[in-house]
């Protein structure tokens, strides 16, 4: 039999929480590398590593959160302290990293790699609890993908508002330095107000009590990645995840030296790649109920694959023809944000039904793991494509011409590569069982 229905005040207060998730995740992907390279004239070799390391302090921190918050008691329930204490912590930690001191590239790179280290372990404590939550609050496979849906629309909108408002918010503020940090506080009062909610308003959703574990944090890692299911849905979401961060991080600079385009047409392809998604997601959930998850996931890749490598073709003029391939670009990106953590809970309940172990936090956070190291290999990527190309770098306010090399591995790192990895990811899709609709976790 179904579960009852979700409360709609709980799936909106749920799903309010990823505003602030879909800001911090969607700012440093978009801006820190093009920040640093192009206002902190830190080398672009250097740069990369500025956002690359803080995502492998990640994966240190990640499963240690998770399995923290899986063994966690308390009146408020496992995982509801632990999105407080990144509420709290990861907004003052974000005004830090676009508060660097300018005129020493080296200092100003100390100051980027210390801060994003400190805002993602903050951002840990909200992430990894926040997104186990799912598979306790509803063990109905239609309902947890509406509650999923949710989250994602308000995901959406926290990127929509970090990709569109930020370029308008540094350009109010004088643009440079000042500009950035100008935006980095705006910003961060609404990841504050977001999390916020998200924390206050699932307060009396239904939770799980924490199940004794025999086993040390480093053996349900093993045992975690030892299930073939996981492993396999975990590679082919990260190699995703590689090619939207590589997207991502790609945007400023196809932009200014491929589109030849101020920075409003930043905020212009951001809305064309996000908004489509308010649309396609009630599509891409009537697909599930219809045809599976698993044939949604593919297509969404399929998708987003096709109108990537179509960029390949993209240079300066008008944007109306760029503004529609990044918004059929931006169907393929929704249903690469629903299905998989869609079909997550699942495997938690299949590893439930093995063991009689509840270990959310434990495969969230390897989950994440894979989801940011995935984001981070993007912009690292784009990075080391930069350097190889001899693209220059400079301090705000300074003009340069890039090389010939440069401009192609631009348009590469936007268009093919992305393709490329979306494409690898279909056979690990493809090999994925789901489980049968009408089973329900163990409770």
């Amino acid at each position: 039999m179904s579960a009852p229905p979700l409360r709609r005040r709980l799936c909106l207060a749920y799903g309010a929480g990823s505003i602030g998730a879909g800001i911090f995740s969607t700012i440093p992907g978009l801006l820190l590398l093009f920040y640093l390279t192009d206002t902190l004239a830190v080398p672009a070799g250097l740069a990369g590593l500025a956002v690359v390391v803080p995502k492998l302090w990640d994966i240190i921190t990640d499963p240690i959160v998770g399995a923290w918050s899986d063994r966690t008691s308390t009146r408020w329930g496992r995982r509801r302290p632990f999105l407080l204490a990144g509420a709290l912590t990861l907004p003052p930690c974000f005004i830090a990293l676009f508060a660097a001191p300018v005129g020493d590239p080296m200092l100003a790179f100390v100051w980027v790699l210390l801060a994003f280290c400190a805002a993602a372990t903050a951002f840990t404590l909200f992430q990894i609890p926040y997104a186990a939550m799912p598979a306790e609050i509803t063990a109905d496979y239609h309902e947890r993908t509406t509650l999923v849906a949710y989250r994602m629309a308000f995901l959406t909108l926290g990127i929509l508002a970090a990709g569109a408002l930020a370029p308008m918010l540094i350009e109010a503020g004088g643009g440079g330095a000042a500009g950035y940090l100008q935006m980095s506080v705006v910003l961060a009062l609404v990841t504050l107000v977001a999390m916020l909610v998200g924390f206050f308003g699932t307060r009396d959703a239904p939770r799980t009590q924490a199940v004794a574990h025999t086993l040390g944090l480093r053996a349900q890692i093993a045992v975690a990645l030892a299930n073939r299911g996981f492993l396999g849905l975990l590679l082919a979401y990260a190699l995703q995840c590689v090619a939207l961060g590589g997207v991502l991080a790609t945007v400023p600079y196809f932009v200014r030296y491929i589109l030849a385009a101020d920075a409003g047409a930043v905020t212009l392809l951001f809305v064309c790649l996000v908004a489509p998604a308010f649309v396609t997601m009630p599509l891409w959930t009537a697909i599930s109920r219809r045809r599976g998850k698993r044939f949604g996931y593919v297509l969404a890749a399929l998708i987003f694959a096709i109108m990537s490598a179509s960029l390949i073709f993209a240079g300066p003029g008008p944007l109306l023809l760029v503004g529609v391939q990044v918004g059929l670009l931006g169907v393929g990106f929704a249903g690469l944000q629903v299905f998989p953590f869609a079909m997550l809970p699942e495997l938690i309940d299949g590893d439930a039904r093995t063991t009689g172990l509840r270990r959310e936090g434990v495969f969230t956070a390897l989950w994440l793991v894979g989801e940011k190291a995935g984001f981070a290999a993007g912009a690292w990527l784009l990075s080391g494509v930069l350097a190889a190309t001899g693209f220059v770098e400079r301090r705000a306010g300074e003009l340069v011409v890039q090389p010939d090399p440069a401009l192609f591995g631009i348009h590469l790192s936007m268009a093919i590569i992305p393709a490329a990895l979306a494409l690898l990811s279909l056979p690990l899709i493809l090999h994925h069982v789901e489980p049968a609709r009408s089973e329900k976790s163990p409770t």
